[in-house]
């Protein structure tokens, strides 16, 4: 009877599909692409893709990368049993280009999709588990750390403007998960105006729809840098200490 009701339980929440941005140029990296750099021996975008695959609440991966890495992403998806990898395919021109053209190849009945950076590889299972749930029930959602710099807003020729309250600036994270044809139609809005966005809570934000922000995790690094690298390499360390 129990298993039943979890079966119940499983049909009835909306299915969600992640879109994992990997087609960018790793231009502070050297020109190395850094999804494809060994993190603790695993490549940085299995990592994240492994977080996906025992996430309870995403149903199918789509990876969206450079046409050069397609076929080495697809075999390292058979290689670490990736089992939820529906598609490796081309990505755009922009980040926001690749996530529309992800965001075609899903499934028909799926309801959400959640935009990961392939470049996160320490995010958790919990986390996306939380921002799902979270923009099921409000339609539009992502992960949010508060900012401990003090953040300055300067002038063209780099003079100080205005020095902004840091009690109200979050850093957001991904996954950042919408409803399907709220993210396509905010994606599609910008890449006609030829709008550029950093990600894609920006560009929902352009149609006048609300995000809403949950707590995320400090570790939930992206990996830019190779110092960022090593800091990543330090946090896993100590998360296997303490498990």
């Amino acid at each position: 009877m129990l298993s039943f009701f979890k079966k119940y339980r499983a049909a009835q929440r909306p299915r969600c599909a992640a879109l994992v941005a990997a087609a960018g140029s790793s231009t502070r990296m050297g020109g190395i692409n850094k999804l494809l750099q060994p993190l603790d021996g695993v490549p940085v975008l299995i990592r994240t893709l492994e977080a996906l695959e025992r996430s309870r609440l995403v149903d199918e991966i789509i990876v969206a990368a450079r046409e050069c890495d397609l076929v080495e992403i697809a075999q390292l998806c058979h290689t670490y049993g990736i089992t939820k990898c529906a598609k490796v395919v081309r990505g755009g021109e922009s980040r926001a280009h690749s996530v529309l053209l992800a965001a075609l190849e899903v499934s028909a009945d799926v309801q959400l999709l959640a935009v990961q950076d392939g470049a996160r590889p320490l995010v958790t299972p919990e986390l996306i588990d939380k921002v799902v749930a979270q923009a099921a029930r409000c339609g539009a959602a992502a992960p949010a750390v508060p900012v401990k710099d003090t953040i300055k807003q300067i002038r063209e020729d780099g003079a100080v403007e205005n020095t902004l309250e840091r009690s109200h600036l979050r850093a957001v994270q991904t996954p950042q998960v919408f409803t399907a044809e709220l993210l396509k139609a905010a994606l599609q809005s910008v890449l006609e105006q030829g709008i550029e966005v950093t990600d894609d809570c920006a560009a929902v934000e352009l149609l006048g729809k609300v995000v809403f922000l949950t707590e995320g995790d400090e570790a939930n690094l992206k990996i830019t840098t190779p110092g960022d690298l090593v800091l990543a390499e330090a946090i896993l360390q100590t998360r296997e200490e303490a498990t």
